[in-house]
């Protein structure tokens, strides 16, 4: 990976070209493309490096891969940060990790190390969780593609970098969506008061749903009408946070 950790590329006009060298010659030394990020890039420089969003938020689906990279603390190690345990927990961590996938993105996540190399122990508590939801969810993340659109619900975020500290929490309403071949995925973004997913988005004419399975549970209940996609989730939680569903059918995907 090569992060240019300034706006634009370097080497003005020249840059692109540059980058392009470096493509073709990594392609030659392991057979194997590298990802180069920017920041604030132009519509020509999207199509050749990966824009990156620093502590931002995309505020739609892009159309081409691009990443956020935060930090579950400071992007050095602050001892501060374990004694007084304010780190940003697992369960924010998954929801921007799944907000950012339905969007075209990628995550980049950085743990703080001591100076010794090691991380503290709520640092790994924290990756214990993701790791743990990951098992479960992980189909509905990996190797994945976004669908029509990123999601839907009450909770906007505003597009740009820089803006994590103006986010509000998601909620159950909040919904994300990805796909693998024909199968499409939906998650809420934090457990449903009620009990129900429920989904705008998927109204008859969006295609027919046949099954709907919780990841990591079993087969659901649910009805589609043309006020949307109704699940109803079971009492027993396969995970803490943001519940994932896979959904098979006609014309979904």
């Amino acid at each position: 990976m090569v992060y240019f950790d300034n706006y634009g590329l370097p080497l003005g006009r020249h840059g692109l070209e540059a980058v392009a060298e470096y493509y073709n010659a990594s392609l030659q030394w392991r057979g194997e493309l590298p990802v180069v990020n920017g920041k604030r890039l132009d519509e020509r420089q999207r199509k050749g490096i990966v824009e990156t969003v620093e502590r931002g938020f995309s505020d739609g689906l892009k159309p081409e891969p691009w990443q956020t990279d935060t930090c579950i603390g400071d992007w050095h190690y602050n001892r501060a940060r374990f004694t007084r345990h304010y780190y940003v927990p697992a369960h924010s961590v998954i929801q921007r990790l799944v907000d950012v996938v339905s969007k075209n993105g990628n995550l980049m996540l950085n743990i703080p190390q001591r100076g010794d190399g090691s991380i503290d122990s709520d640092e790994r508590q924290i990756l214990t969780d993701i790791a743990a939801w990951m098992k479960v969810n992980g189909e509905a993340i990996f190797d994945t593609r976004p669908w029509r659109t990123y999601g839907e619900g009450p909770t906007t975020v505003v597009g740009g970098m820089h803006g994590e500290g103006d986010a509000r929490p998601w909620t159950g309403r909040d919904i994300r969506f990805t796909t693998k071949g024909r199968t499409l995925y939906a998650f809420a973004l934090d457990w449903p008061e009620d009990g129900r997913m429920v989904i705008d988005a998927l109204k008859p004419q969006a295609g027919r749903v046949e099954a709907v399975e919780l990841l990591g549970g079993g087969t659901l209940g649910f009805r589609q009408t043309e006020a949307g996609l109704v699940v109803s989730l079971p009492s027993e939680r396969p995970v803490t946070t943001a519940p994932a569903i896979r959904l098979q059918g006609a014309g979904l995907v």
